[in-house]
């Protein structure tokens, strides 16, 4: 019997599509509200698979407004048993060119005002404070960057993604701030979603997409929307392929019972 799923949350750039032939849409409610759209069920070579899109389907849905939570719970309570997440990054550092891609192994939360832990209280002595050190799943990881590397693209293992409120952008004073954080991309979204999935002890990754240099370098173009979605679309198929070549490896990991 086939029970469990891998989770694909697909971010700018993917909100609209399907990494598979959908079969199954259900709309869902979980105790912290509706998460941003209704869950794509479908399947690749036999694998289930459930989609998600971050920000609703046609982007309705600002960053800082995103239910992460509910985004999360859905996933989980839809019986996912890991996570992958596209996002698209800027780069903080030269040699992450615009169209590569970056398995991010930490991040800094530099977010404001989200609701960033599932336990609003604790019970009675049973306090939990979630283990961080490591936020990204290690396994998953591992399939996202030998996935890039066979098929040949431009591709960086490891790296830090600063997460920031958004919508706007950064001032170039924040993004050179970053840069000697140890910032190599930044975005509006992952840490916020690694450390719910870590509070329900879902394994996730992302695959990031870098479209831009963001604000820190000044012989470039400010980054803008326009100029992300340029360079995502150019290369989206690039994230779909790296996301359905690793789905069947991490299925071996997590799908215990394929």
């Amino acid at each position: 019997m086939r029970t469990g799923a891998i989770g694909i949350i697909g971010g700018s750039g993917l909100s609209g599509s399907a990494v598979f032939t959908v079969r199954e849409e259900i709309s869902t409610m979980t105790p912290w509200g509706a998460p941003s759209d209704a869950l794509c069920v479908g399947s690749v070579d036999g694998v289930p698979v459930i989609q998600l899109s971050r920000h609703g389907r046609r982007h309705t849905i600002p960053p800082s407004q995103v239910n992460f939570r509910a985004n999360l719970q859905a996933l989980k309570d839809a019986g996912c048993r890991c996570i992958l997440a596209t996002t698209a990054v800027g780069s903080l550092r030269r040699k992450i060119g615009r169209g590569h891609c970056v398995i991010p192994d930490q991040f800094i939360d530099f977010t404001k005002q989200r609701k960033m832990t599932f336990f609003e209280r604790f019970e009675p002595d049973k306090a939990r404070h979630t283990p961080m050190a490591e936020p990204f799943d290690a396994a998953l990881r591992a399939a996202l960057y030998e996935e890039a590397s066979r098929l040949g693209l431009p591709r960086h293992n490891g790296g830090t993604v600063v997460t920031i409120e958004g919508p706007r952008f950064s001032t170039r004073a924040e993004s050179r701030m970053f840069r000697l954080w140890g910032g190599d991309v930044i975005n509006m979204s992952t840490a916020t979603e690694a450390t719910l999935a870590g509070e329900l002890d879902l394994p996730y990754a992302a695959v990031a997409m870098s479209t831009d240099y963001d604000a820190w370098n000044e012989e470039e173009e400010a980054v803008s929307w326009a100029q992300v979605l340029e360079v995502f679309n150019r290369n989206a198929d690039n994230v779909v392929n790296i996301l359905l070549g690793a789905i069947p490896r991490v299925a071996a990991l997590y799908l215990f019972d394929l």
